[in-house]
């Protein structure tokens, strides 16, 4: 199953929520929303979206201080959807970290090119690779989709977010707190349960032998590692 990518808007004002949830939709984004900062970031911790817009005037922080708070643990791209349009606050965004800033009122059209430019350069300034193919098994990150041997593979949300930040790091250990940190977010750096079940649950759906995995290796006491055929 292909997953569509997730968009969290966070907005306190419910007219932009209405308009944007139909654009995003039909544009193939499945949409999360948050009203206030602190929603919006126990949602990034806690449903990993691919991309935030964020508005600055919230009830609770500025937006500003949100995104410098996401960025001291996450890279997900940031565009900041503002009323704000004096340039000291465009600079003060861009400079704690967000990706790009977008007047209201906005044109859709520019929005969605926007979203695409965002997650494209993240890509890039990851260096990854767009689909990473290990064997049989070929993972498709924009897409988020999963293949084994040509047939595609159902993924819930939260597993396809485990495999591909594996698939980041091919052939390198990750270790248990980086990998719950980047899924889960910092609250669950300790709770390494949750990810015995995710891995457990990959293993089933993606190895030819769950109980002697090829693909998703385990380094005891340290991490795991997806096997990198190269």
């Amino acid at each position: 199953m292909t997953h569509p990518l997730r968009v969290l808007v966070v907005d306190d004002e419910p007219a932009i929520h209405r308009f944007l949830a139909p654009a995003l939709a039909a544009n193939d984004y499945e949409v999360l929303a948050a009203e206030t900062g602190g929603a919006a970031l126990r949602q990034i911790a806690s449903d990993a979206p691919d991309i935030v817009i964020l508005d600055l005037g919230l009830p609770d922080m500025d937006g500003k201080d949100v995104i410098v708070r996401v960025r001291e643990w996450s890279d997900v791209p940031i565009i900041v959807l503002s009323a704000r349009d004096r340039e000291a606050e465009k600079i003060a965004s861009l400079d704690r970290g967000a990706d790009d800033f977008v007047n209201k009122p906005f044109g859709v059209g520019e929005l969605m090119a926007r979203l695409r430019a965002a997650l494209r350069h993240r890509m890039q300034r990851r260096g990854e690779t767009p689909v990473v193919s290990i064997g049989g098994l070929e993972i498709d990150v924009p897409r988020r989709r999963v293949t084994w041997q040509g047939d595609e593979v159902s993924l819930s949300p939260k597993e396809f977010d485990l495999l591909a930040f594996l698939a980041r790091h091919a052939g390198k250990v990750v270790m248990h707190r980086q990998i719950m940190t980047a899924v889960w977010g910092p609250a669950h750096e300790h709770d390494t349960q949750y990810l015995r079940v995710y891995i457990g649950q990959l293993r089933q759906k993606l190895e030819p032998n769950p109980s002697d995995p090829r693909f998703i290796l385990t380094e005891p006491g340290i991490g795991y590692r997806l096997l990198d055929m190269a």
